[in-house]
């Protein structure tokens, strides 16, 4: 599916996403992703129950992220109770949904200037 343009220049936004991969900024990514409003980074998780501290670390390493956006793959899916305990005590908070979701939430936080950051499991 192929979204609109809402951002500001400078900043990448997510352009579309297809069984495998993401279009960000202009560039194709196959498989999961990582994505900061300018850069995207591999993210070699392909499950919710995958998801860690650690994995998300290039995200939490950048600082300023207020708000991250959990792309869980197909479906709706919770993280486990202590990641979102650890994430909230960095303080950050995590809005688990669909990656089709998230891809738009995304782009929408992005929009509105928010500090904000995606973990998308590719469909």
């Amino acid at each position: 599916m192929e979204l609109t343009r809402i951002v500001a220049e400078g900043r990448q936004q997510i352009q579309g996403y297809r069984e495998g991969g993401f279009t960000i900024g202009g560039a194709r990514h196959r498989g999961s992703v990582l994505v900061l409003p300018d850069r995207t980074l591999p993210w070699d998780i392909a499950e919710l129950a995958a998801v860690t501290l650690e994995s998300l670390a290039p995200i939490l390493e950048a600082g300023q992220v207020e708000i991250l956006i959990l792309g869980c793959g197909p479906r709706f899916g919770l993280p486990s109770a202590e990641l979102r305990q650890a994430l909230r005590a960095q303080g950050v908070v995590t809005e688990p949904m669909d990656t089709r979701a998230a891809c738009r939430t995304f782009n929408v936080l992005l929009a509105e200037d928010r500090r904000v950051a995606a973990a998308l499991i590719a469909l």
